[in-house]
């Protein structure tokens, strides 16, 4: 039986995820997932032109919707999706392929119950929503309608991030990828076209944005469900006599749901700062909106190398390698700190790089200015604490970086109503709170908030909630 497993572990896992240099394999798997980077960029590009010719009102209309639909993308791809590669990496790096294909299995039908979830709360439920964030007309008319049309195929979203992420788990990084490739062409041609319409056919304004996006994920979700369903994958789906256990979908929830709060906390920080900046009219939060955006170019940043670190990182603690667990987190964090840093420094330098291309509006391109010169220097910190959080992820101990997006939240909250009595202080209580996220992840890994870990933590789903929660 222990052969069995290692012939299974050498085939699952190949070598270099568990020997060789990191910085060579980490920039290997993470390389492929520079497209994801890519597709974020176009899609956040096409987005902000569109809105931006539809007027102010339609920008910030969707600024409001903006964050809550980053929520579902980041919580798919990265904090549920993430626990799902995670699960499979640890039991593939183990030696347990049988349970790896039972967790992609089961990772299908938590994408279909979240993914309805959303559907409910977001696509029916949005518009009282917006109003409570202070949107009203027209403004609360375009985000209604854009949120209803995006969250109606939140089903579709969710079930293409986690069959990727369960495909990433065993290191495959490419085919992903490629297909994200096909996901934002074909938003790239169906977006303008549904929202401004073709010759006599009328567009559907903001609403187009969002059924563009889902019919775009609809036709990528199709070759990732071909794969999983051929014999090039070790985690191949096996529908016929499923059996559907508890502690898998334990083994996922577990790990994700505490996930989630980190992912849930940092976009509810910026619906909480959508509601700060609303305070000082259109022109402010419209700008806001376009800067803010490359907020969610740092995030996919991030995500790429972090896709990386929770297979690297998942698969060596499986195979109880703990010490090259660490290498792999700190020079994973590394690189993220010169990526994102750099962004942020061209983008405090230069922001009508950004702005320029999307609107001529003076006080929204004032607005937008602001906040990036301010807050661009603090990304190299945001880009540090993601990527430790998919490191984090990886381990099995996720705890610390929530306590970090907590404490950004009530950072952000609290000195954002005492002193954000203007844009400019409010951009600087946003730095801080990048900085502060950061900083405290960094600070608790150094003083051992992975001490114990070990390839026990993927035997049950007991003892991966414990790891997890310490």
């Amino acid at each position: 039986m222990s052969q069995e497993k290692s012939s299974q572990c050498n085939t699952s896992s190949p070598s270099s995820l568990l020997g060789g240099p990191i910085v060579p394999v980490v920039l290997r798997l993470a390389a492929p997932n520079i497209v994801n980077v890519v597709g974020v960029l176009t899609i956040l590009v096409i987005d902000a032109f569109c809105f931006g010719r539809l007027g102010s009102n339609a920008l910030a209309g969707g600024s409001l919707v903006f964050p809550i639909a980053m929520l579902m993308q980041t919580l798919a791809a990265g904090s549920i999706g993430g626990a799902v590669a995670s699960t499979i990496a640890r039991s593939l790096g183990s030696g347990d392929l049988a349970r790896a294909r039972a967790l992609a299995t089961h990772a299908v039908f938590v994408a279909i119950g979240i993914g309805a979830l959303f559907t409910v709360a977001f696509g029916v439920g949005g518009q009282s929503l917006y109003e409570a964030m202070g949107a009203s007309g027209a403004t609360l008319e375009a985000a209604g309608r854009y949120s209803s049309a995006l969250f109606s195929g939140a089903i579709v979203l969710w079930l293409f991030h986690i069959l990727a992420s369960a495909i990433r788990g065993t290191g495959q990084m490419v085919r992903p990828a490629l297909i994200t490739v096909a996901v934002v062409l074909a938003y790239a041609c169906l977006a303008p076209a549904l929202m401004f319409g073709i010759g006599s056919v009328p567009g559907l304004g903001p609403a187009g944005a969002g059924v563009a996006l889902v019919t775009a994920y609809a036709l990528g979700l199709v070759p990732l469900i071909a794969h999983l369903l051929s014999a090039h994958t070790p985690i191949r789906l096996a529908w016929r006599d499923v059996y559907l256990a508890r502690s898998l979908f334990g083994e996922i929830l577990r790990l994700g749901f505490v996930a989630s709060f980190n992912s849930i906390l940092i976009n509810l920080t910026l619906v909480v700062a959508a509601t700060l900046v609303a305070r000082f009219g259109t022109a402010s939060l419209a700008g806001w909106g376009l800067a803010s955006r490359l907020d969610f170019l740092v995030i996919p940043l991030a995500f790429s190398i972090g896709t990386a670190l929770v297979t690297l990182v998942g698969a060596n603690v499986g195979a109880g390698q703990l010490r090259r667990a660490y290498q792999i987190a700190w020079t994973g964090a590394a690189v993220a700190t010169l990526v994102t840093g750099s962004l942020g420094a061209i983008a405090s330098l230069a922001p009508d790089l950004w702005l320029g291309r999307f609107t001529s509006d003076p006080e929204v391109v004032t607005a937008g200015a602001t906040y990036l010169r301010i807050v661009g220097p603090a990304y190299a910190a945001f880009g540090v604490g993601l990527a430790l959080h998919f490191a984090s992820l990886g381990a099995g101990r996720i705890m610390w970086p929530i306590i970090a997006s907590a404490a950004r939240l009530a950072f952000v909250i609290v000195a954002g109503g005492l002193i954000g009595g203007s844009l400019f202080a409010l951009c600087v209580v946003f730095a801080a709170g990048f900085v502060l996220y950061g900083t405290t992840i960094v600070v608790a890994i150094r003083l051992g908030a992975w001490r114990g870990v070990g390839p026990h933590s993927n035997r049950s789903s007991s003892a991966l909630s414990a790891t997890a929660f310490r």
